[in-house]
């Protein structure tokens, strides 16, 4: 599956075409790692199988490394990458405490003290 410009390459920044090029990069390298992982599914020789898993394993170095690109110069990359990677538990449960990390707490009373210096606050 190749990912193709969608706007005119002459009307699109340096950036944009450099982004595009990581994110073909990435589905690119992604694929060669889905390839390597059925070829090391399916083969009955030892040495060869050894091969093909270091192969794959290569292919996974490469998408990692494409994707940190993408993270630092994407900001929303590094959003989502920071809540979701590295984690435990549900992952579909992650978005949620995400999204009520960012709420404002309750109202507490009704005042517009914020209980700075006042002990236990």
């Amino acid at each position: 599956m190749a990912i193709s410009y969608h706007e005119p390459t002459d009307e699109l920044s340096a950036s944009a075409r450099e982004v595009h090029r990581a994110l073909t990069t990435l589905v690119e390298e992604l694929e060669a790692v889905d390839w390597y992982h059925q070829r090391v599914d399916v083969t009955g020789d030892e040495e060869l199988e050894a091969i093909l898993v270091h192969n794959r394993d290569e292919e996974i170095e490469h998408a990692a490394m494409t994707l940190e690109w993408l993270r630092r110069r994407i900001p929303k990359f590094d959003e989502e990458l920071r809540t979701y990677l590295f984690t435990s538990g549900s992952i579909t449960e992650l978005e949620g405490d995400e999204e009520d990390a960012g709420e404002p707490a309750p109202e507490t009373g009704g005042t517009d003290d914020l209980g700075i210096g006042k002990a236990g606050a």
